[in-house]
């Protein structure tokens, strides 16, 4: 089963996405806040394996729930709920540690599915997406020169795995790509998140898109 926690100021939010994942047969609401402080509560409670969290909340928001769950020993991945995809409290999200977002509008099917792609350890996030939100950044200049540094200590073919993974692309599409074998990408992935102190592969992609890794 997954577990996941739902925290959003709307009741009726909460009641929704409690209704359509609880149809899915192998999805479990464990736990829903109004808050991010009591978002976190719920998660040290419930141990879920997904947060969909909220951002924009009285008292303790998203982005400060999500930085103190990116601190727990074992965090679960967090997914942000958004109105509007280029919300810059999505990038400040995704560089705090989230694993992607979903706007309120997806579809439930759609829902479903990728709430179970986030239990599963992937981005939660498309290539388009990614590119809407580094585009729409206050510091771009200062994020690329910050992010071509940070480059520059990876290896080429670290660089050009990267690069891949800001295209959104999954281990075994990587290891056709560049003809290695899943469990060579899965190595260089490994130290390349290391290098770049990413905790995930949304960080990393981030900083490819940055560093003008990916292109428009």
């Amino acid at each position: 089963m997954v577990r996941v926690v739902v925290v959003d100021d709307e009741p009726m939010v909460c009641g929704f996405l409690r209704t359509i994942l609880g149809s899915a047969g192998d999805i479990e609401v464990v736990g829903e806040a109004h808050d991010g402080a009591a978002g976190v509560e719920e998660v040290v409670r419930g141990k879920p394996d997904v947060v969909l969290m909220d951002l924009r909340m009285p008292g303790t928001d998203g982005l400060t729930a999500i930085e103190r769950i990116h601190e727990l020993a074992d965090p679960p991945a967090v997914v942000v709920l958004t109105t509007f995809d280029a919300d810059q409290y999505v990038l400040r999200a995704l560089r705090a540690g989230a694993v992607g977002f979903l706007v309120k509008s997806t579809p439930p099917e759609d829902l479903i599915g990728l709430v179970r792609v986030a239990a599963e350890g992937h981005t939660v996030l498309s290539a388009a997406a990614a590119r809407r939100l580094v585009a729409a950044s206050t510091d771009s200049l200062s994020a690329r020169d910050r992010a071509r540094e940070t480059v520059g200590t990876l290896t080429g073919r670290e660089a050009e795995v990267l690069a891949c993974v800001g295209e959104g692309l999954s281990n075994a599409q990587i290891a056709r790509r560049l003809h290695l074998s899943e469990a060579t990408v899965k190595g260089y992935v490994s130290r390349m998140l290391d290098k770049l102190g990413c905790a995930n592969r949304t960080q990393a992609g981030l900083i490819a898109h940055d560093a003008g890794l990916v292109g428009p």
